[in-house]
């Protein structure tokens, strides 16, 4: 039988599976998990997370800087200008759904911001934050 013979029903069958789309739950269970391998009674905190989002830091830069104060609004960036959506899954849907998006956005604004990359326990703390954030 021919490699292709083999090949295509199994490709047949992996693109007929559904896709699946992550949520915003599902990373801030995530980040939770992670976090929790260093300190096992971690839960994520609005309260926390909305602190770190409006903190101004060394780099006289916050989350808020660009992603505005209120995470329901559309932001821009303080440097180039560029609009950028709203960060509130309630207030924009396509937020929080693709871990390589998701990963991307984290470790650039965290080093732009901090100066380094962020800790699982702040990354789940900022979602549970924009999490309670309604339109």
């Amino acid at each position: 039988m021919s490699p292709l013979r083999i090949a295509t029903p199994i490709l047949a069958l992996l693109l007929s599976l559904p896709v699946h789309a992550e949520t915003p739950k599902d990373f801030l269970e995530r980040y939770q998990t992670e976090a929790r391998q260093g300190a096992p009674s971690f839960a994520a905190s609005a309260e926390r997370g909305q602190t770190f989002f409006n903190t101004v830091r060394d780099r006289d830069w916050s989350c808020a800087s660009c992603h505005t104060r209120n995470p329901a609004a559309t932001g821009k960036h303080a440097t180039t200008g560029k609009v950028i959506e709203p960060m509130a899954p309630a207030a924009n849907p396509e937020r929080f759904v693709s871990e390589r998006t998701v990963e991307k956005w984290f470790t650039r604004n965290c080093k732009d911001v901090l100066g380094r990359v962020c800790s699982p326990a702040e990354k789940a703390d900022v979602i549970a934050y924009l999490l309670s954030i309604s339109r």
